[in-house]
């Protein structure tokens, strides 16, 4: 009998890129904290959860084209710069026109570590009990 990773795994195996990925945007804005005119960015989670989990079946409220001249929505929506958004800041800009604020980065990122470990911790856990699995059915 064949298992798959959706099966396996569910969302987690998505989440686990999509933290690694907001990761380095993170270290890029606070890496460019004192860049002149830099502006932070963030990723959309639900967007890049979606492009990469490859939803195929059409979920409540998303547009379906039904005649030739509505809009096509599917080019855009697998845009990945849609993904990434510039975030305003929540103090006045400090006058070179970068909108880090390295307090708030930090806390950004910490947050997604502790998101990213527990989804480790979790795919970790449900790989043990595979194997246990395999170990026991051999």
């Amino acid at each position: 009998m064949a298992i798959g990773f959706d099966k396996a795994f569910g969302v987690h195996q998505y989440t686990m890129g999509i933290r690694n990925q907001r990761a380095e945007v993170l270290a890029g804005n606070l890496a460019n904290a004192d860049t002149p005119g830099f502006k932070a960015r963030d990723l959309d989670f639900n967007i890049a959860f979606k492009q990469a989990a490859n939803v195929k079946e059409t979920p409540i409220g998303t547009m379906i084209k039904t005649n030739e001249k509505h809009m096509d929505m599917s080019a855009i929506a697998d845009d990945p710069e849609l993904t990434l958004k510039y975030r305003l800041p929540y103090q006045a800009d400090t006058g070179n026109g970068n909108t880090v604020e390295v307090s708030s980065e930090r806390m950004k990122y910490m947050n997604n570590n502790l998101e990213y470990q527990a989804t480790l911790n979790f795919l970790n856990g449900r790989i043990a009990k595979l194997k246990s699995a395999l170990r026991t059915n051999a």
